[in-house]
């Protein structure tokens, strides 16, 4: 029994290596990236001469008071509230009626799934010609109906909701696939218990489905606050963060401080601005989650 023990215990150090690739490409690829981000917010560093000042917390104190800093983090945070429950919501319906056996319940999974592969630029241009004034497909519909045409992309009040239902239109597979994934991991033995003790649909629902997916919704849930607060190409092309600054998120804030204004150091404060916010917010819905798990028990 001993030699074995040792040879095991010999052997130990050499299982750091198959760990050590992950870990450097880790560090290289996440961790250094992110201290060097948080290194240059304390410099003003300009792009252009690539002269590098030490400055401290000026570049946050700066972003404290920028209005419009201010205004670009209540318009991602608008957005996020917006998109996020329509994803969770809608996501959830469709995979709860796509998840039976059937041509037509594959033919439409994957026409879902499909329209999230295309690209930003594609989609950003369909719904642009879409929503166009007057000529626009969303226009002549409202007219054939007798409707007043709406200015969706024009408008102070519509354009951040508008740039949403598109954003969730073009990605809404991905939450649908994992929704559906975890409803094919549920029992099928529940289920048939339940047609056995002729129980109705809607207690089925919220008695064994909706309990046995809040796994999944937490993670779906995660999953879209995190890119949702990193939304930028959608609102770059189709209103360049107008109109009147209603729409210009963090993201895009953060590319035109860095790659226009040539101030980087001003940009990577701006970025890690946003990455504690999404630390934060990721973490309250942790933690509300493990709370309403400790009250149910």
């Amino acid at each position: 029994m001993s030699a074995p023990t040792v040879g095991l215990r010999a052997s130990r150090p050499a299982y750091a290596l198959f760990v050590l690739p992950f870990v450097a490409v880790y560090v290289l690829m996440l961790l250094w990236p992110l201290a060097k981000g948080v290194w240059i917010s304390f410099h003003d560093h300009d792009l252009l001469s690539d002269d590098s000042f030490w400055v401290g917390l000026a570049n946050y104190k700066e972003l404290w008071s920028d209005e419009v800093f201010q205004q670009v983090v209540w318009n991602t945070l608008r957005f996020v509230a917006i998109s996020t429950p329509i994803f969770v919501v809608l996501s959830l319906m469709l995979a709860l009626a796509l998840n039976r056996p059937g041509k037509l319940a594959t033919l439409l999974r994957a026409t879902f799934f499909c329209a999230s592969v295309f690209s930003v630029t594609l989609i950003t241009l369909v719904w642009k010609l879409a929503l166009m004034p007057e000529r626009g497909l969303i226009a002549q519909a409202f007219a054939a109906v007798g409707l007043p045409e709406l200015p969706l992309l024009t408008s102070d009040s519509l354009a951040l909701t508008t740039i949403a239902l598109v954003t969730v239109w073009w990605i809404i597979g991905l939450p649908m696939i994992l929704f559906l994934s975890a409803l094919q991991q549920i029992p099928s033995d529940i289920y048939e218990a339940a047609a056995l003790d002729n129980t109705p649909r809607w207690r089925v629902l919220t008695h064994i489905t909706l309990p046995s997916l809040k796994r999944a919704i937490v993670l779906v849930a995660l999953i879209e606050v995190i890119r949702q607060f990193q939304v930028f190409p959608q609102i770059m092309l189709m209103t360049n963060g107008g109109p009147n600054n209603t729409t210009r998120s963090i993201v895009q804030f953060t590319y035109e401080q860095a790659f226009m204004q040539l101030s980087l150091g001003y940009a990577t404060a701006a970025s890690q601005v946003l990455l504690a916010i999404m630390l934060v917010g990721v973490s309250a819905q942790l933690w509300l989650e493990r709370d309403r798990k400790g009250g149910t028990r």
